[in-house]
């Protein structure tokens, strides 16, 4: 039961994941990837810290404190500017395809690392996921923008770092809590964007933005920031990493629909057909018996 609940938690997270991919899109053409991130980090955490106060969540212990901050570094800080220079050359909807290998990555980092044992259900689903979603966005490919193959190779570099920390995030959140893990590493990689952003002259941009774009930040911020990581990391504490990345082939989906609206991508008859095997993937890998190693975990 609890590993279904993570599942169906961590797909909320990865739906608003995707829209977040085409608010971005959306973004892109006037904000720099540090602006990006900051406006994505900064609001996401003024969100999550007074929640996580509020709260009195457990804090992570004094000593991984500096393993926690590490993992936001690297994640809420590396892989998300590396995720907005992605999204600068190619359509929301291909970069959220190369995002929608993160289950491959994480089965791999899981097993090289000892933590997570590969099985044959779960590799048959994540497989059946990944090219439900190749068959939703291969008419489009064709279309893509010069240069779009530099975008997916990137995301691709990226979709590595997200891989690590969904696989070495787990001892942390179960030694302290999902939320106190959360804001600790959201609150380093968002210390380090400002930083960084106010050397580079990025936070500046911010200052032209009209009411439109705001509006798109805010929501990137609150709903892709703040409210889809407190779910990413509600399921991580729930489910095992492989399966809660599976659902990240949902991501896509949800990318080109709002990406349709917002920047005229096209939407096919291959997404809908690729949205069924998505969920049939995503169903063979979260069913079936949880290894003893994990669920004793």
């Amino acid at each position: 039961m609890g590993e279904g609940i993570g599942v169906s938690i961590a797909l909320v997270s990865s739906c608003l994941g995707g829209t977040a991919a085409a608010v971005t899109r959306y973004l892109v053409g006037n904000a720099d990837p540090i602006t990006l991130a900051i406006l994505r980090w900064g609001i996401g955490f003024a969100c999550v810290l007074p929640t996580a106060l509020f709260l009195r969540v457990r804090w992570p212990q004094r000593s991984d404190w500096l393993a926690v901050a590490t993992l936001g570094l690297c994640f809420f800080g590396l892989f998300f500017i590396l995720y907005n220079i992605a999204i600068g050359f190619t359509t929301a909807a291909r970069a959220s395809l190369a995002l929608a290998t993160l289950p491959l990555h994480t089965m791999v980092v899981g097993a090289l690392l000892g933590i997570e044992p590969l099985t044959v259900r779960k590799s048959t689903g994540v497989c059946v996921a990944v090219l439900g979603v190749v068959a939703a966005l291969a008419s489009g490919l064709s279309a893509a923008p010069p240069g779009a193959w530099r975008g997916e190779l990137i995301m691709t570099a990226a979709v590595l770092c997200m891989a690590f920390y969904n696989v070495l995030s787990r001892p942390f959140i179960q030694r302290s809590s999902a939320l106190g893990f959360l804001a600790l590493g959201m609150g380093t990689g968002a210390a380090a964007l400002i930083v960084m952003g106010s050397l580079t002259g990025s936070i500046a941009v911010l200052r032209g933005f009209d009411a439109a774009q705001w509006t798109a930040g805010v929501y990137l911020g609150v709903a892709g920031g703040a409210f889809a990581f407190i779910l990413w990391v509600l399921a991580l504490e729930r489910a095992t990493p492989t399966r809660v990345a599976s659902t990240m082939t949902a991501n896509p989906i949800a990318a080109a629909l709002l990406a349709n609206q917002l920047v005229g991508e096209p939407i096919t008859v291959n997404l809908v057909v690729g949205l069924v095997a998505v969920f049939a993937g995503i169903w063979i890998a979260t069913t079936g018996v949880t290894p003893r190693k994990l669920a004793a975990s």
